[in-house]
Protein backbone atom coordinates (compact mmCIF):
# COMPACT_ATOMS: atom_id res chain seq x y z
CA UNK A 1 0.00 0.00 0.00
CA UNK A 2 1.35 3.12 -1.36
CA UNK A 3 1.97 5.98 2.14
CA UNK A 4 -0.03 9.11 1.99
CA UNK A 5 1.24 12.12 1.31
CA UNK A 6 -1.23 15.17 2.11
CA UNK A 7 -1.62 18.61 2.93
CA UNK A 8 -0.29 19.55 6.86
CA UNK A 9 -3.52 21.52 6.80
CA UNK A 10 -6.07 20.43 4.33
CA UNK A 11 -4.76 16.95 4.21
CA UNK A 12 -5.26 17.11 0.29
CA UNK A 13 -3.04 14.33 -1.65
CA UNK A 14 0.03 16.43 -2.61
CA UNK A 15 0.83 13.51 -5.50
CA UNK A 16 1.62 15.07 -8.30
CA UNK A 17 1.36 18.64 -7.25
CA UNK A 18 3.49 21.30 -6.29
CA UNK A 19 4.09 21.76 -2.62
CA UNK A 20 5.59 23.94 0.22
CA UNK A 21 8.30 23.05 3.36
CA UNK A 22 7.90 24.67 6.20
CA UNK A 23 9.16 23.51 9.62
CA UNK A 24 9.30 20.03 7.80
CA UNK A 25 5.65 19.52 7.69
CA UNK A 26 4.37 19.99 3.28
CA UNK A 27 1.48 22.33 2.52
CA UNK A 28 -0.23 23.34 -0.89
CA UNK A 29 0.21 26.12 -2.03
CA UNK A 30 -3.16 27.27 -1.76
CA UNK A 31 -3.03 26.34 2.26
CA UNK A 32 0.39 28.02 2.70
CA UNK A 33 -0.65 31.31 0.74
CA UNK A 34 -3.95 31.39 3.08
CA UNK A 35 -1.85 30.76 5.96
CA UNK A 36 1.54 32.36 5.83
CA UNK A 37 2.07 34.63 2.78
CA UNK A 38 2.69 38.50 3.47
CA UNK A 39 0.10 41.22 1.66
CA UNK A 40 2.13 43.59 -0.29
CA UNK A 41 2.27 47.20 1.38
CA UNK A 42 1.78 48.71 -2.35
CA UNK A 43 -0.84 46.79 -4.07
CA UNK A 44 -2.38 45.25 -1.02
CA UNK A 45 -2.26 41.57 -2.40
CA UNK A 46 -0.81 38.70 -1.57
CA UNK A 47 2.74 37.61 -2.02
CA UNK A 48 2.54 34.11 -3.87
CA UNK A 49 5.16 31.64 -2.84
CA UNK A 50 5.89 31.76 -6.87
CA UNK A 51 7.12 35.68 -5.96
CA UNK A 52 9.82 37.07 -4.25
CA UNK A 53 8.89 39.01 -0.86
CA UNK A 54 10.66 41.83 -0.16
CA UNK A 55 10.83 43.14 3.27
CA UNK A 56 11.59 46.19 5.40
CA UNK A 57 10.42 46.58 9.05
CA UNK A 58 7.97 44.34 9.27
CA UNK A 59 6.59 45.83 6.04
CA UNK A 60 6.35 43.72 2.76
CA UNK A 61 6.25 44.19 -1.06
CA UNK A 62 6.16 42.40 -4.31
CA UNK A 63 9.52 43.19 -6.10
CA UNK A 64 7.74 44.74 -8.83
CA UNK A 65 6.22 47.12 -6.28
CA UNK A 66 9.28 48.06 -4.67
CA UNK A 67 9.72 51.71 -6.27
CA UNK A 68 10.04 55.35 -5.15
CA UNK A 69 7.14 57.41 -3.64
CA UNK A 70 8.03 59.88 -6.03
CA UNK A 71 10.10 58.74 -8.90
CA UNK A 72 8.42 55.35 -8.99
CA UNK A 73 11.70 53.96 -9.92
CA UNK A 74 12.44 50.40 -9.03
CA UNK A 75 14.26 50.47 -5.18
CA UNK A 76 15.64 46.83 -5.69
CA UNK A 77 18.78 46.45 -4.26
CA UNK A 78 19.47 50.00 -4.65
CA UNK A 79 20.12 52.32 -1.44
CA UNK A 80 16.65 54.15 0.11
CA UNK A 81 15.83 56.34 3.00
CA UNK A 82 11.96 56.39 4.60
CA UNK A 83 10.51 59.40 5.39
CA UNK A 84 6.67 59.32 6.91
CA UNK A 85 6.22 55.56 5.61
CA UNK A 86 6.94 56.07 2.32
CA UNK A 87 10.14 55.08 0.86
CA UNK A 88 12.27 57.18 -1.09
CA UNK A 89 14.76 56.93 -3.36
CA UNK A 90 18.21 58.91 -2.55
CA UNK A 91 17.96 61.56 -5.26
CA UNK A 92 14.18 62.24 -4.14
CA UNK A 93 15.05 62.50 -0.67
CA UNK A 94 17.63 64.49 -1.34
CA UNK A 95 15.70 67.10 -3.32
CA UNK A 96 12.86 67.35 -0.81
CA UNK A 97 14.59 66.67 2.37
CA UNK A 98 18.16 67.11 2.46
CA UNK A 99 19.98 70.39 2.81
CA UNK A 100 21.30 73.05 0.36
CA UNK A 101 24.56 75.02 0.24
CA UNK A 102 24.23 78.37 1.25
CA UNK A 103 27.15 78.60 -1.22
CA UNK A 104 27.09 76.78 -3.97
CA UNK A 105 23.09 76.01 -3.52
CA UNK A 106 23.15 72.27 -4.70
CA UNK A 107 21.80 69.78 -2.54
CA UNK A 108 24.17 68.14 0.36
CA UNK A 109 23.81 64.47 -0.06
CA UNK A 110 22.66 62.41 2.73
CA UNK A 111 25.88 60.93 4.55
CA UNK A 112 28.01 63.38 3.50
CA UNK A 113 30.07 65.56 5.64
CA UNK A 114 28.11 69.43 5.90
CA UNK A 115 29.48 72.36 8.25
CA UNK A 116 26.00 73.89 9.96
CA UNK A 117 25.71 78.19 11.13
CA UNK A 118 22.95 79.89 12.47
CA UNK A 119 20.07 77.69 10.02
CA UNK A 120 22.50 77.66 7.65
CA UNK A 121 24.59 75.22 5.70
CA UNK A 122 27.51 74.03 3.59
CA UNK A 123 29.44 71.11 1.94
CA UNK A 124 32.62 70.74 3.76
CA UNK A 125 34.55 72.22 0.54
CA UNK A 126 32.12 74.93 0.20
CA UNK A 127 32.65 76.82 3.70
CA UNK A 128 35.60 78.91 3.20
CA UNK A 129 37.07 81.95 3.74
CA UNK A 130 35.93 84.63 1.92
CA UNK A 131 39.06 86.46 2.03
CA UNK A 132 41.97 83.65 2.01
CA UNK A 133 39.41 81.22 0.21
CA UNK A 134 40.76 78.11 2.48
CA UNK A 135 38.32 75.78 3.80
CA UNK A 136 37.85 76.54 7.46
CA UNK A 137 36.42 73.13 8.19
CA UNK A 138 36.30 72.95 12.58
CA UNK A 139 38.39 76.16 13.00
CA UNK A 140 36.87 79.23 14.49
CA UNK A 141 35.57 81.72 12.36
CA UNK A 142 33.88 85.31 12.36
CA UNK A 143 31.20 85.82 10.47
CA UNK A 144 30.49 89.82 8.91
CA UNK A 145 28.03 91.08 6.32
CA UNK A 146 26.98 87.85 5.22
CA UNK A 147 30.87 86.54 4.74
CA UNK A 148 32.59 84.13 6.70
CA UNK A 149 36.18 84.88 7.69
CA UNK A 150 38.96 82.76 9.37
CA UNK A 151 40.23 84.54 12.36
CA UNK A 152 44.14 85.22 10.73
CA UNK A 153 42.32 87.39 7.60
CA UNK A 154 39.51 88.96 9.83
CA UNK A 155 42.20 90.40 12.15
CA UNK A 156 44.25 91.90 9.09
CA UNK A 157 40.74 93.21 7.73
CA UNK A 158 38.65 94.80 10.07
CA UNK A 159 40.12 94.01 13.56
CA UNK A 160 41.23 97.38 14.82
CA UNK A 161 44.71 97.28 16.72
CA UNK A 162 44.90 98.15 20.66
CA UNK A 163 47.08 101.21 21.26
CA UNK A 164 49.37 99.69 23.67
CA UNK A 165 50.35 96.50 22.54
CA UNK A 166 49.58 96.50 18.54
CA UNK A 167 48.24 93.75 17.91
CA UNK A 168 44.14 93.17 17.31
CA UNK A 169 41.14 93.56 19.14
CA UNK A 170 38.49 90.51 17.97
CA UNK A 171 36.53 90.63 21.46
CA UNK A 172 36.50 92.59 24.62
CA UNK A 173 37.76 96.25 23.88
CA UNK A 174 37.90 99.13 25.78
CA UNK A 175 37.83 102.80 24.47
CA UNK A 176 39.53 105.67 26.24
CA UNK A 177 40.18 108.98 24.43
CA UNK A 178 38.60 107.76 21.38
CA UNK A 179 41.51 105.27 20.96
CA UNK A 180 40.65 101.13 20.95
CA UNK A 181 42.20 98.75 24.03
CA UNK A 182 42.29 95.28 24.76
CA UNK A 183 40.79 95.01 28.45
CA UNK A 184 43.88 93.18 29.59
CA UNK A 185 46.00 96.09 28.33
CA UNK A 186 43.78 98.83 29.41
CA UNK A 187 45.57 99.38 33.75
CA UNK A 188 46.25 101.42 36.17
CA UNK A 189 49.40 103.83 35.31
CA UNK A 190 50.48 103.00 39.06
CA UNK A 191 49.51 99.52 40.06
CA UNK A 192 48.82 97.78 36.91
CA UNK A 193 45.14 96.41 37.77
CA UNK A 194 42.99 96.24 34.75
CA UNK A 195 40.58 99.60 34.96
CA UNK A 196 37.74 98.12 32.81
CA UNK A 197 34.41 98.10 34.79
CA UNK A 198 36.26 100.37 37.35
CA UNK A 199 36.49 103.83 38.68
CA UNK A 200 39.15 105.63 37.23
CA UNK A 201 40.85 109.28 36.62
CA UNK A 202 43.54 110.60 34.51
CA UNK A 203 46.50 113.23 34.99
CA UNK A 204 48.49 114.08 32.15
CA UNK A 205 46.54 111.71 30.06
CA UNK A 206 47.46 108.50 31.98
CA UNK A 207 44.89 106.70 33.43
CA UNK A 208 44.67 105.93 36.98
CA UNK A 209 42.46 103.85 39.45
CA UNK A 210 41.62 106.41 42.51
CA UNK A 211 44.01 104.60 45.05
CA UNK A 212 46.98 105.36 43.16
CA UNK A 213 45.65 108.44 41.85
CA UNK A 214 44.68 109.72 45.38
CA UNK A 215 47.93 108.48 46.68
CA UNK A 216 50.02 110.25 44.35
CA UNK A 217 48.14 113.47 43.53
CA UNK A 218 45.14 113.86 46.27
CA UNK A 219 45.86 116.95 48.78
CA UNK A 220 45.82 115.27 52.46
CA UNK A 221 43.10 116.20 54.94
CA UNK A 222 44.23 118.40 57.62
CA UNK A 223 42.09 116.33 60.40
CA UNK A 224 42.98 112.55 59.28
CA UNK A 225 45.77 113.22 56.61
CA UNK A 226 43.88 110.53 54.50
CA UNK A 227 44.12 111.58 51.17
CA UNK A 228 40.92 113.63 49.71
CA UNK A 229 39.96 112.41 45.90
CA UNK A 230 37.52 115.27 45.05
CA UNK A 231 35.74 112.89 42.88
CA UNK A 232 32.37 111.33 42.62
CA UNK A 233 31.06 114.11 44.34
CA UNK A 234 33.38 114.32 47.60
CA UNK A 235 32.99 117.60 49.32
CA UNK A 236 35.66 119.09 51.28
CA UNK A 237 36.56 121.92 53.17
CA UNK A 238 39.63 124.48 51.93
CA UNK A 239 40.86 127.22 53.71
CA UNK A 240 44.56 129.04 53.75
CA UNK A 241 45.82 126.17 51.54
CA UNK A 242 44.68 123.32 53.55
CA UNK A 243 41.98 121.19 53.25
CA UNK A 244 39.80 118.83 55.15
CA UNK A 245 37.03 116.36 54.72
CA UNK A 246 33.71 117.80 55.71
CA UNK A 247 33.43 114.94 58.40
CA UNK A 248 37.09 115.79 59.68
CA UNK A 249 36.22 119.92 59.81
CA UNK A 250 35.52 120.19 63.57
CA UNK A 251 36.34 121.85 66.48
CA UNK A 252 39.77 120.67 67.95
CA UNK A 253 38.52 120.64 71.53
CA UNK A 254 34.91 119.59 71.32
CA UNK A 255 34.44 118.19 68.06
CA UNK A 256 31.63 120.03 67.06
CA UNK A 257 31.25 120.23 63.37
CA UNK A 258 32.61 123.53 62.13
CA UNK A 259 30.91 122.95 58.27
CA UNK A 260 28.45 126.43 57.20
CA UNK A 261 29.38 127.50 60.79
CA UNK A 262 31.83 130.38 61.92
CA UNK A 263 35.14 129.02 63.54
CA UNK A 264 38.48 130.67 64.76
CA UNK A 265 42.19 129.04 63.93
CA UNK A 266 45.29 128.90 66.81
CA UNK A 267 47.94 127.91 64.92
CA UNK A 268 47.11 124.62 63.19
CA UNK A 269 44.00 123.81 64.95
CA UNK A 270 40.60 125.23 63.98
CA UNK A 271 37.72 126.20 67.26
CA UNK A 272 34.18 126.70 67.26
CA UNK A 273 33.30 130.46 68.75
CA UNK A 274 32.71 129.20 72.13
CA UNK A 275 36.15 127.19 72.17
CA UNK A 276 38.14 129.55 70.86
CA UNK A 277 36.34 132.63 73.41
CA UNK A 278 39.39 132.72 75.54
CA UNK A 279 42.64 132.88 72.72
Amino acid sequence: MTERFDCHYCKESLFGKKYILREDSPYCVKCYENLYSNTCEECKKTIGADCKDLSYKDRHWHETCFHCFQCKNSLVDKPFAAKEEHLLCTDCYSNEYSSKCNECKKTIMPGTRKMEYKGNSWHETCFICYRCQQPIGTKSFIPKDNQNFCVPCYEKQFAMQCVQCKKAITTGGVTYREQPWHKECFVCTGCKKQLSGQRFTSRDEFAYCLNCFCNLYAKKCAGCTNPISGLGGTKYISFEERQWHNDCFNCKKCSLSLVGRGFLTERDDILCPECGKDI
